[in-house]
């Protein structure tokens, strides 16, 4: 958990600021909306082939231009 120390004269905007910048490096979002629901382990590895699926040929795409 991101934890953070506010400044004296730090407004609490700025605060809130830095504490959702730590959130973000720590991945904290990412991995909560990963949790959000359970994907079968078979459902997971069909969702990853399919991104592999959409990165090359997203990749391909852009080398024939």
């Amino acid at each position: 958990m991101p934890v953070i120390k506010i400044k004296e004269s730090e407004s609490f905007e700025g605060a809130m600021k830095r504490f959702k910048k730590s959130c973000e490096k720590a991945g904290i979002l990412t991995e909560l909306r990963r949790r959000e629901y359970y994907d079968k382990p078979s459902i997971r590895k069909k969702k990853k082939e399919a991104a592999a699926r959409k990165r090359a040929l997203k990749k391909m795409r852009r080398s024939m231009n």
